[in-house]
Parts: C-alpha cells; sequence; structure tokens
C-alpha cells in the first residue's frame, strides 16, 4: 500500500513538471512570430542612391557591404528603445492615403539600421515627425518609393514586427584593442535584435558583455590568443550558441560567421 501510494505521488509530480515544462516552452515558439499590424507614419532620406543611410546609430556602417542594402529605416525614439531594436525587421504599407499611396497597396520589409532624432523646435505634427511619442520610420527613399510618391513627403503607414530572413549567419566583427574588445553582432535572423551577448575564450567561462551603443558590444577581458565562442539572445528570449568560431590567431578587425535563428 505505501509502495503504491509513493508510486502514484511520483507519477503525480511527474506529470506536473511535464505540464510545466510545456508551459513553458509554449511561450517560446521555435521561430519569432512577429507581432501586431499598428499605426505610424513614415518619410524618407538618404538620397535617390541611399548613400545618405550609411553609418547610424546601430553601428552597421556599410550597409550594402552588410547585406542590409537600401531596405533599411531609422526608428523615432518611440520605436528606437535606445538602440535595443536595432536589427529588428517590419513590413510596412502605406495607409488611408489614395493621394500618395502606391495602389494595391504593396508591403515593404525594413531592417532598423539608424536613429530618427526628435527635433524639439517643431511640432509634432509639423516637422517633428520623430519626436516622442510617435512611432515613426523614416526610410530609405529607395523603398520610401516603393509604397508612395516621392511630393508627399510623409505618408500614414500601417506596421508590424516580423521575422527577419537573412542569407548566412550571424557575424560577429571584433574591433578594440587588447584590454578593450568591441564586437559588432549583425545579419541577425528571426527577432532580429539582440538583448544579451556572452563571449566565451577557449581559457575563459561565460563571461557575459554590455552594451556599449547600437549593436555593439563589449568585453573588457584579455582575449588575445583564445579561440572565441558567443552567444546571444534576441527580444523573444531566444538564444544562439556559436561554438569556437574565431580561431586563436585572429586579429581585430576581422569578422567571423556563427550560427543563426531559425525563421
Amino acid at each position: 500500500m505505501a509502495s503504491a501510494r509513493v508510486m502514484a505521488l511520483a507519477l503525480a509530480s511527474l506529470s506536473f513538471m511535464l505540464s510545466t515544462t510545456w508551459m513553458v516552452e509554449a511561450r517560446i515558439p521555435g521561430v519569432y512570430a512577429g507581432g501586431p499590424w499598428q499605426s505610424a507614419h513614415a518619410t524618407f532620406y538618404g538620397g535617390a542612391d541611399a548613400s545618405g543611410t550609411m553609418g547610424g546609430a546601430c553601428g552597421y556602417g556599410n550597409l550594402y557591404s552588410q547585406g542590409y542594402g537600401v531596405n533599411t529605416a531609422a526608428l523615432s525614439t518611440a520605436l528606437f528603445n535606445n538602440g535595443l531594436s536595432c536589427g529588428a525587421c517590419f513590413e510596412i504599407k502605406c495607409a488611408n492615403d489614395p493621394q500618395w499611396c502606391h495602389s494595391g497597396r504593396a508591403s515593404i520589409f525594413v531592417t532598423a539600421t539608424n536613429f530618427c532624432p526628435p527635433n524639439y523646435a517643431l511640432p509634432n505634427d509639423n516637422g517633428g515627425w520623430c519626436n516622442p511619442p510617435r512611432p515613426h520610420f523614416d526610410l530609405a527613399m529607395p523603398v520610401f518609393l516603393k509604397i508612395a510618391e516621392y511630393r508627399a513627403g510623409i505618408v500614414p503607414v500601417a506596421y508590424r514586427r516580423v521575422p527577419c530572413r537573412k542569407r548566412g549567419g550571424i557575424r560577429f566583427t571584433i574591433n578594440g584593442f587588447r584590454y578593450f574588445n568591441l564586437v559588432l553582432i549583425s545579419n541577425v535572423g528571426g527577432a532580429g535584435d539582440i538583448v544579451r551577448a556572452s563571449v566565451k575564450g577557449s581559457r575563459t567561462g561565460w563571461m557575459s558583455m554590455s552594451r556599449n551603443w547600437g549593436q555593439n558590444w563589449q568585453s573588457d577581458a584579455v582575449l588575445v590568443g583564445q579561440s572565441l565562442s558567443f552567444r546571444v539572445t534576441g527580444s523573444d528570449r531566444r538564444t544562439s550558441t556559436s561554438w569556437n568560431i574565431v580561431p586563436k590567431g585572429w586579429q581585430f578587425g576581422q569578422t567571423f560567421t556563427g550560427k543563426n535563428f531559425r525563421v
């Protein structure tokens, strides 16, 4: 009788653990699902060839060579999240402006690569388009012209977060010097935006990195002469670990490719 009671308690405990595990995993789907449609406005910048969009507050540098091209956007304060939104991807449609929106409501897909700063000298509804609390996209000019007329200047849009679909793996570009490692994390699939990063040397354990600016993450550990692994977590709490992708003979300025998120 006692043994039967113990067995019943054990089975109940196991059932509870499995149920709890399923509930935890159910909150984190296998791929990033995106978000709901919301309303905002969009303008454009950077010129016809988008050359004026290079660099930017996310740290990606040359957007052509990094693979982002002209499908990029600078986000207003309300969307930029102090740089944590760098790398996030959005689907955008011109909405409710038949005079300026292209017919057919075509969608564009863009990656957040820059910050659209507020202009408090102008009112929010007349020039201060990126002032808080307005959600606003300042699009690269070529991609803006896919959804609206040039003469519009500014148009209302519908937008939503979507999974980022990138070719190849996550890229880690190591800059800095012996006592200061600044790692640019780019070409991130899935949620696209990284909220946590760690590095492991062949002679160290895992060490948390701190975000310096944009998607540049820093470590003050001496890592020269060690092979390196990286672990990153997206805003959807999914984690990707890239083991030993950096050989021990690495040098500052080099870029290494790791494991990307599923989409």
